[in-house]
């Protein structure tokens, strides 16, 4: 009995995203512990296990979606520890505990450094030291400049006190930037849905925290480099997920600018400029930020389903955004154009992309949605709820979103726990879970025989 207790640990430690999915499982634990305190909530009787496990696995997973109002249930402490999970998740706790190991002891062992490389998406073991310090100082810099930004606008514009103005600023900061979407006020931003003082820095952090680490210090990398030659030396994936981030910003913008123009429920109350405003932010929100400025639950079911396939193509990879990532959703479309022109490669921004990536790109798209697919039917048998709402929020949770129609309170334990699946999933990715999961890697020393099927 012993040994295999002992062993245990060394199951889910001997990969790196075995441990990577391990650390998440464990620190949604403990934070549903935390949570579970009397002193968590504000009525001092403690919230229940499910509750708690879906608000420690939401923040945990940056995800956003909640099932008790966040600024009126949970206490102090409870807010302390949601804002905490946050930053843990969005950072990247296997990332967060190699930095600290980094910090105390200067050095990182191999195995470590393997762990962080597979969290963080980095391109060898020599750079995960800068990478790590990177990330942690990209992280600080722009947390701090919103939640600066937002105390002053809270303090001034809307006269709260200090206190009451910092904390607002700090917890909103960190909310944004990990892409998180959990917010203080029942409404969510919708009291500041005509200040665009209050929504536009917020959409700037989503979409800086949704574009991705690596493109991050990329551009700062590269930055002053440019100033010398007057030349950008950016690399595909940099120049792919910038390209296909604001091609689906603007995409997004402009067809819910259209689809709620009139609505009386969303935008229809609105001047032009209040319309524009409000359709850019909810575009930037589906970046797996979860943030809302109109009622959700008032689109058209023609805006919830665009919504949903915004939601699934998420934001870049290695970043605190989910979904499928952007350049999935590139590559796809670049293996679809090579295929109806008969050319034989897939060509993106003049490179040609080696057959192993559609591979990898196809396996994510298509776990995605046949992850989303069932969730939507397991939840439509256990809720009377629209269809559209059911898949949307199936899509929300999947995609670490965060926004909802309303539904999710009012769903049954079996349907929470289902979204409660899908965020962790989501969060971590299904191709970095069925690795975790695979018994051992098997390497075949043969090739069987080709043959064609037919196709189409």
């Amino acid at each position: 009995m012993d040994e295999r207790v002992r062993l245990l640990p060394r199951a889910f430690t001997s990969h790196p995203a075995r441990t990577v999915v391990f650390a998440f499982g464990v620190v949604v634990l403990v934070g549903t512990a935390l949570l579970s305190l009397p002193l968590a909530s504000e009525g001092g009787s403690g919230a229940g296990f499910v509750t708690s496990l879906f608000t420690s696995t939401s923040a945990v997973c940056v995800t956003g979606l909640a099932v008790v109002d966040t600024g009126s249930y949970w206490s102090g402490f409870g807010e302390g520890v949601i804002l905490g999970l946050v930053q843990l998740g969005g950072f990247g706790i296997m990332t967060m505990a190699s930095l600290l190991a980094l910090l105390v002891s200067g050095r990182l062992r191999l195995r470590m450094q393997l762990t962080a490389q597979a969290e963080t998406k980095s391109l060898g073991i020599g750079n995960v030291r800068r990478v790590l310090l990177g990330v942690a100082g990209t992280t600080v810099v722009v947390e701090l400049i919103l939640a600066t930004a937002l105390a002053l606008r809270f303090r001034f514009g809307y006269d709260r006190a200090p206190w009451d103005a910092a904390y607002q600023g700090l917890f909103h900061s960190v909310s944004a930037f990990n892409n998180a979407g959990f917010g203080l006020h029942v409404d969510n931003l919708s009291q500041y849905r005509q200040d665009p003082w209050v929504t536009l820095p917020i959409a700037a952090a989503v979409i800086l925290g949704g574009i991705g680490f690596p493109v991050l210090l990329e551009l700062l990398r590269h930055r002053g480099r440019r100033r010398l030659t007057g030349r950008r030396h950016w690399s595909l994936h940099t120049r792919l997920t910038l390209i296909t981030t604001v091609v689906l910003l603007t995409a997004g913008t402009v067809m819910i600018c259209l689809l709620e123009w009139t609505n009386p429920g969303t935008l229809g109350p609105f001047d032009s400029a209040q319309k524009l405003l409000n359709g850019f932010f909810t575009s930037a929100m589906t970046r797996t930020a979860g943030f809302n400025s109109i009622d959700t639950g008032a689109l058209h079911p023609a805006t919830l389903l665009f919504m949903c396939m915004l939601m699934f193509i998420g934001g870049g990879s290695a970043g605190t955004a989910g979904g499928v990532k952007v350049t999935t959703f590139a590559v796809l479309a670049a293996a679809i154009v090579a295929e109806s022109r008969g050319e034989p490669h897939a060509v993106i921004l003049g490179r040609r992309l080696p057959p192993h990536v559609l591979r990898q790109a196809l396996t994510v798209a298509l776990l995605g949605v046949g992850l989303v697919i069932s969730s939507t039917m397991a939840l439509l048998t256990v809720t009377d709820e629209q269809p559209e709402a059911v898949l949307f929020e199936a899509v929300s949770a999947f995609g670490t979103v965060g926004l909802s129609t309303g539904i999710t309170t009012d769903m049954p334990t079996i349907g929470q726990l289902i979204l409660i699946l899908l965020m962790f999933v989501g969060r971590l990715g299904p191709v970095t879970l069925v690795s975790a999961l695979a018994l051992r890697e098997r390497t075949r020393r043969y090739r069987l025989p080709e043959e064609r099927p037919v196709i189409g």
